[in-house]
């Protein structure tokens, strides 16, 4: 059996530019390079702290400040996110000593949350298709955003001064692994970490590959704010604790 990681992307935050701006006000968010941060901890604690909308002055905007996301018991993308919060309240990684503090918190936070899509791609869906007052503030992957923008250049075209992607700090990579079981799938290794592959994974889909975790050609997108490269990472919690996490989120 031989394993290998193929393709990454970070987990980011979108939103629209009214809320971004008003999250800077409040230093939630801050700019560098022109790349949008989201500190995590702060989010978070607006989240648990059950600050509206309209403390932060956005008043249009109904309820409190919360972070769409899909189901981290079914989705991927909410799982990481999950990971993400547990590692933030947790003041490191979380593992399976410490994560138990802070269950009834994690718990708390994703009660807030409300209903959670079941894909990725049905959340980002509904994210550029109902505007800003349904869908605020929503967590996905870094690709999703540079896969639309080359798929649907002229949607593109018409949103994109309005949507800001947030990079969170820390952040997650959501990596995609490839588990050969033979020889066959052995070759199928070689063949997606292939240079003209890992290209295409790029510059058609926004996957961050071995060749390009750092891609100096971040302008082929027309996506304004995709940071050159992605410093601040933290490690996902391990497997044990992440049975956890979602045992407790069920």
């Amino acid at each position: 059996i031989q394993s290998e990681i193929i393709f990454n992307t970070p987990i980011v935050l979108y939103t629209r530019k009214a809320v971004a701006d008003a999250l800077m006000t409040a230093g939630i968010v801050s700019q560098t390079d022109g790349v949008y941060y989201a500190d995590t901890a702060r989010l978070i604690a607006c989240i648990e702290e059950d600050r509206s909308w309209a403390e932060l002055g956005l008043p249009q905007l109904y309820g409190n400040v919360t972070v769409g996301t899909t189901d981290p018991t079914k989705s991927n993308s909410g799982n990481m996110f999950a990971g993400l919060v547990a590692n933030t309240l947790c003041g490191g990684v979380a593992d399976s000593s410490s994560v138990g503090a802070v269950i009834p918190r994690l718990q708390n936070i994703f009660q807030k949350l409300g209903y959670m899509e079941r894909s990725s791609s049905d959340i980002f869906d509904q994210f550029l298709k109902t505007g800003m007052g349904a869908k605020p503030l929503i967590a996905g992957y870094e690709s999703q955003i540079l896969e639309f923008a080359v798929e649907n250049p002229d949607i593109w075209e018409q949103v994109k001064e309005d949507i800001v992607m947030l990079y969170p700090t820390p952040t997650v990579w959501s990596s995609h692994v490839y588990i050969a079981l033979d020889e066959a799938g052995t070759a199928g290794i070689d063949a997606l970490l292939d240079e003209e592959v890992q290209k295409l994974a790029w510059e058609k889909h926004g996957f961050r590959t071995g060749l390009y975790d750092a891609p100096a050609d971040v302008e082929h997108f027309g996506v304004s704010g995709i940071a050159e490269e992605i410093t601040q990472v933290a490690p996902m919690p391990d497997a044990m604790t992440m049975e956890m996490i979602i045992e407790a989120l069920r």
